[in-house]
């Protein structure tokens, strides 16, 4: 009898925390191997199949053109390109971040998955099958909603799909400035597969739709895998030593002193600093 009891015990405890945790019922064996640590194929522009750039040919309105242009300039003069706040340790937010500076590492949990990294804030797909909230804290990551697809129809996944909204900003495609636009109504449209020939290559083909741009723009990021990584500890603020007042950008020297960033750039205001009599 104590037998009966304790099995039957057990198997109804089994099956609360089945229906319960939804993490029980989790079959790995129906999800891509996506294990092991990815690092970018490629440059860091925002194409990696073309230069970087005007050589990008970003499909940008006449007014993000300009933009852009200015501050491609900015930068031939010594100067960080003013979209890109990269350099005062901001996040990159999307869809900058699966350009992957830094390698990146993909963690498969029942209702989400994991885009971790070294370099930025980790991204959290829901893939348990939520709606999107009526009302959604904007994020440089925005918030996404993924779905699992079968495509051969093998009773494997294959495809991660994902669509990524409610953003703030500023943001940009990448290290040159390359603009999106200000109101932040960006929408993102990735597909996350294997490689059918080469299982140890990863691709993300992700969609931008942004106002800053004439059309849809598609691009292929690809990822090869380490299966024996090496994590290494990023932190952005250690030895950076640029300094940002107001939208300047000012450096500071080996021996403690602020310096210009570029040739005939003004000093800070130093209104309500003591000033030595003469």
């Amino acid at each position: 009898m104590f037998c009966r009891t304790s099995i039957r015990s057990m198997a109804a405890l089994v099956m609360l925390m089945t229906m319960a945790g939804g993490a029980w019922a989790h079959d790995e064996s129906k999800y891509p191997d996506f294990s092991g640590q990815w690092i970018r194929v490629g440059g860091t522009q925002w194409d990696p199949s073309k230069p970087k750039g005007l050589g990008q040919q970003a499909p940008l309105t006449r007014e993000y053109q300009a933009i852009y242009e200015a501050n491609l300039k900015d930068q031939e003069e010594g100067g960080q390109a003013g979209t890109d706040l990269r350099w005062t340790c901001r996040t990159s937010g999307m869809p900058r971040i699966m350009t992957a500076v830094y390698p990146i590492e993909i963690i498969i949990e029942p209702n989400t998955t994991y885009i971790l990294s070294e370099y930025v804030m980790p991204r959290r797909i829901y893939t348990d099958g939520r709606t999107r909230p009526e009302i959604v804290e904007p994020a440089f990551a925005g918030y996404s909603l993924g779905k699992w697809v079968d495509e051969d129809g093998d009773g494997r996944y294959d495809v991660l799909e994902v669509e990524t909204t409610h953003f703030k900003g500023p943001r940009d495609f990448d290290v040159d400035g390359l603009p999106l636009h200000e109101d932040n109504q960006t929408v993102i449209k990735e597909r996350i597969f294997l490689d059918k020939a080469n299982p140890d290559l990863l691709h993300d083909e992700i969609t931008t739709i942004d106002h800053a741009l004439t059309r849809p723009w598609t691009v292929l990021k690809t990822y090869r895998r380490e299966k024996n990584p090496i994590w290494n500890e990023y932190d952005c603020n250690e030895a950076n030593n640029h300094v940002a007042i107001g939208k300047e950008d000012y450096f500071l020297s080996a021996d403690g002193y602020l310096m210009p960033g570029r040739k005939g750039q003004q000093p800070p205001d130093l209104r309500y600093f003591n000033q030595a009599k003469k």
